[in-house]
């Protein structure tokens, strides 16, 4: 049994998470499973095409079920989009994270209502937000997992460890399972002290838990049943009175913030081995990462002679060992080693690569003092394209706004502020009160304070544009909404 016969299953993406490690590149409203940092896909898009790529003749993958948020649903959307994996794709919509195991819960209820003639789809799990280089092996120990699912086990994808890392989970290995490629698990161990990994390494059967794993959906609600009853009972709750709106299921809120926000291990996983519920696990040699820190970014980068990982407008003199990412300006380093360097439009990090997990450290303490730098990047996305705050001081901001082609802003007013408009490039048609008129490159408009506006993109090209506001309070939330395409009209 060490390959898929004649079976099909349902990829499950878990897409939520801040990525605070990864500051400040990662941010609350941007977080890094969205970010290109290996390849030219980011990696919640590198994910879907991962899992999507190990179907074949005798393995069908069906629609994927996406795992997120209120917040992110239209940034999830557009990345689809964008490799064409959109128009099958549904949208889990967690009002509230409560980490892994009420994400998956909802996913297997999912899966099962989707699913006709009484079948059980076979889940296979996986975090957006990680690396694997060898698409080959990963492509082969799926497989084999999905196999050994489809039997009924618990089947976890165990990393082989490279080195005695400590910031990993580990899996120990028993006697052979279900196929040649698979071992009964025997223990989940915790993150351990430098001595333990050694011997960990050293034993031989042990391996990093990847947090990627396959099983049918009925196994996973009877052990979640039995093992966290209280997650089953508010998330299954909150499936029965979901609201399903075209690609979005939105689960009752109320029921499902009731869940204990616990993970898919310790609600489940960690209480199989020994149990009614088989657990194996199949090693995955396939370049793994979970980007857990910048220096496993540098890890996995391509790097000049001197070991320098950089990306963007960079000049390096005797620097060695460092990664560097300009985003806006050029960035040079003189005499430098093992060092991280990130630069984006409003702040720039500066470490050493070793201390790369404590940049959870600057992000607690940005967010104890009251300061945005760790919610959103100066560029902020929208669902119906971009803007971009170049400039402000008191009583005036200057944006730089995109318009997705086919694409509206709200109908809105602003109690405190008024705004001018000049249109850079494409066409744009403007509502404000009872006029509407259409508005091309070097043209400008005025909305004086109160009045009710729109601003629309009728042409198959993008519209940019410069927006000066000017008024007593320029905040993002002086805005009532009457009419919105995306669901955000003002209560």
């Amino acid at each position: 049994m060490s390959t898929a016969t004649d079976l099909s299953f349902v990829p499950v993406v878990l897409c939520g998470g801040s990525g605070t490690r990864l500051w400040p590149l990662s941010r609350n409203g941007f977080p890094k499973q969205f970010l290109v940092l290996h390849g030219n896909q980011s990696l919640f898009q590198m994910a879907v095409a991962r899992l999507g790529g190990v179907a074949g003749d005798d393995l069908h993958a069906s629609a994927p079920l996406i795992i997120t948020n209120e917040a992110h649903r239209f940034l999830v959307a557009d990345q689809l989009r964008e490799i064409g994996a959109y128009d099958d794709a549904r949208l889990l919509l967690e009002p509230e994270g409560r980490n892994t195991a009420p994400a998956i819960t909802l996913a297997a209820l999912a899966a099962l209502a989707n699913h006709q003639g009484g079948q059980d789809p076979v889940l296979v799990v996986s975090p957006a937000d990680q690396v694997v280089t060898d698409i080959d092996a990963y492509t082969t120990a799926l497989r084999a997992a999905i196999t050994c699912a489809s039997h009924g086990a618990v089947t976890i994808l165990g990393v082989t460890p490279t080195r005695a890392e400590t910031g990993f989970g580990y899996i120990e290995c028993g006697a052979a399972g279900q196929s040649n490629q698979s071992y009964v698990v025997n223990a989940f161990k915790e993150k351990p002290d430098a001595q333990t990994a050694a011997q960990y390494l050293a034993a031989g059967n042990y391996h990093w838990n990847s947090g990627m794993f396959v099983v049918k959906a009925s196994v996973w609600l009877a052990a979640i049943e039995a093992f966290a009853p209280s997650v089953f009972e508010k998330v299954n709750a909150a499936w029965t009175s979901a609201r399903i709106d075209d690609h979005f299921v939105r689960p009752n809120p109320e029921q499902f913030v009731q869940a204990p926000s616990i993970s898919a291990d310790y609600a489940v996983l960690e209480n199989c081995p020994g149990s009614q519920f088989p657990i194996e696990v199949v090693p995955l040699d396939a370049g793994w990462s979970d980007l857990g820190a910048w220096d496993a970014v540098w890890q996995i980068a391509d790097k000049d002679d001197h070991g320098n990982a950089t990306l963007g407008d960079t000049i390096t003199v005797d620097t060695r060992d460092t990664l560097i990412h300009a985003n806006y300006r050029l960035v040079g380093t003189v005499g430098v080693e093992d060092l991280v360097v990130v630069e984006t439009a409003d702040a720039v990090l500066i470490g050493k690569r070793s201390e790369s997990q404590r940049v959870k450290d600057i992000v607690n303490t940005i967010a104890s003092r009251d300061r945005e730098e760790h919610l959103l990047h100066r560029k902020v996305h929208r669902p119906w394209g971009w803007y971009d705050s170049i400039d402000e001081g008191e009583h005036f901001k200057v944006k730089r706004i995109m318009v997705k082609p086919g694409a509206s802003l709200s109908l809105q007013k602003h109690h405190h502020r008024a705004e001018h408009w000049i249109v850079v490039s494409g066409q744009g048609e403007v509502t404000c009160d009872d006029k509407v008129i259409t508005l091309g490159p070097n043209q400008s408009t005025y909305i004086p304070q109160g009045s009710i506006h729109r601003l629309a993109n009728r042409t198959n090209e993008p519209l940019e544009l410069i927006e000066v506001q000017s008024g007593s309070y320029l905040g993002e939330d002086d805005i009532v909404r009457f009419e919105d395409h995306y669901g955000r009209v003002s209560s």
